[in-house]
């Protein structure tokens, strides 16, 4: 990553924390009492993502399916209990692999330094770490995260934005999250890397209004990406295994492609093509595709910073996890 974005992301984290219980998040916070922790997470990370780049995606998405529900708190990561279940059961969340992945960087962490590091800064510290593995910028995490001792799935199905949603609905659930216009357009460019599933948007390719049939596609979408999707990906309306690439071509690199591609029509979500609909979401894009790639690399990590500070529990609040799945015995 360039200086200058470095310097960029260092400056705003101050104003992105100020206030309440997020002031008492900083960076360096375990540096006595857990100083190999940061290091220990990127090793891990580093080594491994080269060996599966596709778990990049997940562990970004899990970061941010968790702070849109309870804060940042790692409540996406609880089991069921009590036949109650969880927000890892809803539908957003079924297709979140890297449960295992953050279970493996907790233990090495849990060796160093027993019941010191919270679960909800490791998904900070891996997301950041993933996306600096495929690619993309670094910046600093500020950490003092706590664990929720809560999940519960209807909460997840009611907060996490949807792939359907049109950009009036996108902006409101990331208002409700005290995050701006700017931050929705830069959190989605999280989507050049990673893959989805057809049945996350067949609708789009086979039954937008409701006729059915391929020619009932929705007009948003480039008609050649279309058909090709239709003949070569998801060849039928109940495909629900089949998975497609978000950023063709450059699935595995944090760059500016996913940006030119939604320009062109080719986003695969209505959210994707949403965020052309609205003039001045649309005129950051091209601000960015027009930009050096260290632009990006600035908005993006300073909106990443922002997210991860969403109702975070700090000092006494939650606990701190000894296994991420469950909550601990008192």
């Amino acid at each position: 990553m360039a200086r200058m974005a470095v310097v960029a992301v260092v400056v705003v984290v101050a104003a992105v924390l100020a206030g309440g219980a997020r002031a008492q998040l900083r960076e360096g916070f375990y540096e006595h009492s857990c100083p190999q922790a940061e290091k220990i997470i990127k090793d891990y990370v580093m080594e491994h993502i080269p060996h599966v780049p596709s778990i990049a995606a997940t562990l970004l998405r899990t970061h941010f399916h968790d702070c849109f529900v309870r804060g940042c708190d790692a409540s996406v990561l609880l089991n069921a209990t009590g036949g109650n279940e969880a927000e890892r059961d809803a539908a957003p969340n079924q297709t979140l692999r890297g449960n295992g992945f953050i279970d493996r960087v907790k233990a090495l962490v849990e060796k160093e330094c027993p019941g010191v590091v919270s679960c909800a800064d490791i998904l900070a510290l891996t997301a950041r770490d993933s996306v600096v593995a495929t690619g993309g910028p670094s910046w600093s995490v500020p950490t003092g995260r706590r664990d929720g001792t809560v999940s519960i799935k209807q909460e997840a199905l009611d907060q996490i934005p949807a792939p359907t949603m049109n950009f009036t609905e996108l902006l409101q659930s990331f208002q409700n999250k005290s995050l701006d216009l700017a931050d929705l357009v830069w959190l989605s460019g999280a989507h050049t890397i990673g893959i989805a599933h057809c049945n996350s948007f067949t609708e789009r390719l086979y039954n937008f209004t409701g006729r059915g049939g391929p020619g009932d596609a929705d007009p948003s979408l480039d008609p050649l990406y279309a058909a090709n999707l239709r003949r070569t990906k998801c060849k039928t309306p109940t495909d629900n295994t089949t998975i497609v690439e978000m950023d063709p071509g450059s699935f595995r690199t944090f760059d500016l492609s996913y940006y030119r591609g939604v320009l062109k029509r080719r986003g695969l979500f209505q959210s994707d093509a949403a965020l052309i609909t609205d003039a001045a979401a649309k005129a950051d894009i091209l601000t960015a595709v027009n930009s050096p790639p260290e632009f990006f690399s600035q908005v993006f990590a300073r909106s990443m910073v922002k997210m991860g500070a969403i109702e975070v529990k700090t000092g006494s609040e939650g606990e701190i996890r000894k296994h991420c799945a469950i909550v601990n015995k008192h």
